[in-house]
């Protein structure tokens, strides 16, 4: 009998752009479908991270200081009791710095 349940994994991030890169993996690699995964960020405050990378790198001066590094980033993805190590490992290999269940 196949275990049907679902579960709920959460994972953080120090950036948006490896936020977003969890993501488009749960999503491609894994068939994982959008509206079973959610992004938030881990305080009150709009925030692209703790750190800058990508868009929120000026690369002539440094650090650009417009972007909200005000926390973390959260992915939450609803999915198969099945598929749980798999996903763990996922968001682990894309640069989470924290992987909880629930």
């Amino acid at each position: 009998m196949a275990d049907d349940s679902t579960t709920t994994i959460r994972a953080r991030f120090e950036t948006r752009a490896a936020a977003d890169r969890a993501v488009e993996h749960l999503v491609q690699q894994y068939r994982v479908a959008r509206p079973d995964i959610f992004v938030q960020s881990t305080t009150s405050k709009n925030t692209a991270g703790t750190a800058p990378s990508g868009g929120d790198v000026d690369h002539e001066d440094g650090d650009r200081h417009d972007a909200p590094l005000e926390g973390q980033i959260e992915v939450s993805v609803d999915i198969a009791a099945a598929q749980l190590d798999t996903v763990q490992r996922s968001l682990s290999e894309t640069g989470a710095v924290e992987v909880s269940r629930g």
